[in-house]
């Protein structure tokens, strides 16, 4: 993809993660000689540039540039954390002293604390983690990201006469570099970058008009579909929404898009996390080791992929991670865990601080379009809005769109219906996962298809 202008060079990059690394590791001794038992120290520079257009206008061109130190201290088990985004000593020094009051006037927390040295990631010989090709600037500046949302747009706004207005279009790209320090010596560095291009179209007029777009990101600008192509698939799904009716309450098969697939592997990651569990706030409590899903169910987690959105070789404690299954033959085979809800819970982290790092869900079945024949009659869940889903009981109700599909063919778009059930027997009722899987997230699933959900519709 061609580009001009001004990006981070790898050894930029570097020259920044060094430095970033003497300041982190600097604080941390700053925080021992303040009488620390243990200190933390988290770096980050991020910088990036994001425009938007709409209907052949340039609406907002906006750079950002931002820095953040945190540090965080425990004297024995009392906690306090201060941050910063000034790098001066004067105000380093502050900082530090800051989360060393705060920790004072803390009460015990037998929870805290930093993970346990002997789980540390350790660095293979050279002394630094990879970085998993996760490092591709894109020289791009703001007539280029111009010229490029503006054909985007364009080419979405030309393809088809029903799309009468445009909610734009827009491109962005940025770059994250992050040091994590600890007082059990480890030191971690990471970078990264991420670009997009997206673009939303309105199809029809008046009270008829509906609205769908579609977008690309990648790690690297080569790994993005054209501008052009995504403002022509924007068209498309805009224009496929028009006269959309509803349908009679009742109960049918669900195929959930790939994209609306990753929710819900998005609930049951809120379900089996830290917080929710010793919280008891939890449809899945006391659930590991028990079937929550078909025999045939999996979901892995992949810290290492190349490419892969979160992979990484720790968490954000410094924790190794590594491969290992969620959910294997049905069976829920652990929590995601960070070191102080572990402790909570009596158990161990499972590498899971700031979240879960690369998943993905095995597939059984092929792409989409076998799966709508599998499902022969049902509905095809495009869309999901509102936020019905009640994380203690499980219970499931969203706002949907999509298309009602006879003999495994859409026959017509389908607005302002609700699908429900809850999210236990729903993840029992899973019928198939496909090869279909959205490449945009570290969520990797495809279409998911289960057997019989209660669609309310018109009465």
């Amino acid at each position: 993809m061609p580009s001009t202008g001004h990006a981070i060079a790898g050894d930029d990059s570097q020259a920044t993660l060094d430095r970033l690394a003497d300041i982190a590791r600097q604080l941390v001794e700053r925080c021992r000689e303040r009488g620390a038992s243990q200190a933390e120290v988290a770096c980050s520079e991020e910088h990036g540039l994001n425009v938007n257009v709409r209907m052949g206008a340039v609406e907002t061109v906006e750079s950002t540039r931002d820095r953040g130190i945190s540090v965080t201290v425990y004297f024995g088990r009392r906690k306090g954390s201060a941050s910063t985004a000034d790098l001066r000593e004067d105000s380093l020094d502050a900082t530090v002293e800051q989360a060393c009051a705060i920790a004072r006037f803390t009460e015990d927390d037998p929870a805290s604390g930093l993970a346990d040295p002997e789980l540390m990631a350790t660095p293979p010989p050279g002394g630094r983690f990879p970085d998993f090709d996760a490092w591709h600037p894109w020289a791009l500046d703001a007539d280029h990201a111009i010229d490029l949302a503006l054909a985007c747009e364009a080419a979405g706004r030309d393809s088809d006469a029903r799309i009468e207005n445009s909610d734009g279009a827009s491109v962005g790209t940025s770059a994250s570099l992050h040091v994590y320090a600890n007082s059990h010596g480890f030191v971690g560095r990471d970078h990264g970058t991420q670009h997009t291009i997206g673009c939303a179209l309105i199809a029809g007029r008046g009270d008829g008009m509906q609205r769908d777009g579609w977008y690309t990101t990648a790690l690297a600008a080569g790994d993005l579909e054209p501008a052009a192509a995504v403002g022509r698939h924007a068209a498309e799904r805009a224009a496929a929404r028009l006269q959309p009716r509803s349908l009679p309450t009742g109960e049918v098969p669900v195929l959930f898009s790939a994209e609306m697939s990753r929710s819900l592997v998005g609930h049951l990651l809120g379900a089996i996390s830290g917080g929710a569990l010793y919280r008891r706030a939890s449809f899945l409590l006391d659930s590991a080791g028990t079937r929550i899903f078909p025999e045939w169910f999996g979901i892995d987690e992949l810290p290492f992929l190349r490419r892969g959105f979160r992979s990484a070789a720790f968490d954000a404690e410094g924790v190794a991670t590594r491969d290992s299954a969620i959910v294997d033959a049905g069976v829920l085979q652990r929590y995601v865990l960070g070191s102080y809800s572990a402790r909570k819970l009596g158990l161990q982290t499972t590498g899971n601080a700031g979240g879960v790092h690369n998943l993905q869900v095995r597939a059984n079945a092929g792409d989409q379009a076998s799966l709508l024949r599998q499902m022969g009659r049902g509905l095809f869940v495009t869309e999901l809005m509102g936020q019905g889903v009640n994380p203690v009981t499980g219970d499931y109700s969203r706002g949907a769109a999509g298309f009602w599909i006879e003999d495994g063919q859409p026959v017509f778009p389908v607005d302002g219906v609700t699908v429900a059930g809850n999210l236990k027997t729903m993840f029992q009722a899973i019928e198939a996962v496909g090869s279909d899987v959205d490449p945009r997230s570290h969520i990797g699933t495809g279409s998911i298809l289960l057997g019989r959900m209660t669609v309310a519709g018109e009465h």
